[in-house]
């Protein structure tokens, strides 16, 4: 799938809704699917998180981070973004919003979709990203790479979505908002 196969299919689709982790006092959170198209095939940008952050430290997750006191959930995705891969917000071009996932540590997530406009270098904050690597979004797509299991949480079953990739593996909210994309694309 290319850019404009995509646009295609995520413009003229409706976004499902989605099942939420019902939480009380949850905490405003946005992240950004940053894509580019590399070799005519698209690419997701994952970090791995710190394993000093006090809040899912080691995880596979999207730039991104909590939403400040008058600020929306798409600047607050591209603010995080930047501190944290150096990409600054003028090379963005942002597309989209999946729908909100809450998670059962307690985080509302807002996910944006953006399309790099240019190849950059990516300069970590090596306090909150470890590393960074591109997620082929066909990988994403092949139903072979995920696999989901049901757990217990708060009194109540939940489905958790599971992607390993080469050395990472991708869960939680990071896995749930890709299973999002790929309901969004039909896929």
């Amino acid at each position: 799938m290319n850019r404009q196969q995509f646009l295609q299919r995520f413009f003229l689709q409706p976004a499902k809704h989605s099942v939420l982790l019902q939480m009380e006092k949850s905490k405003a959170a946005a992240v950004l699917l940053v894509m580019r198209e590399h070799l005519g095939e698209l690419q997701l940008l994952l970090t791995k998180r710190s394993s000093d952050l006090r809040h899912h430290p080691g995880q596979i997750s999207f730039p991104g981070g909590k939403i400040e006191a008058n600020e929306q959930s798409q600047q607050a995705a591209l603010r995080e973004t930047h501190e944290e891969t150096g990409i600054a917000p003028e090379l963005l071009q942002l597309i989209g919003q999946l729908p909100s996932y809450a998670t059962g540590t307690g985080f509302l997530i807002q996910p944006w979709i953006a399309f790099l406009t240019e190849e950059v270098e990516l300069q970590l904050q090596y306090s909150e990203v470890e590393s960074a690597f591109w997620l082929p979004l066909s990988f994403v797509f092949d139903p072979q790479n995920t696999h989901s299991e049901h757990f217990a949480m708060h009194g109540q079953s939940h489905l958790v979505h599971f992607m390993p990739y080469g050395p990472h593996l991708i869960w939680g909210a990071t896995a749930a908002i890709l299973y999002s994309l790929k309901q969004q694309l039909h896929y």
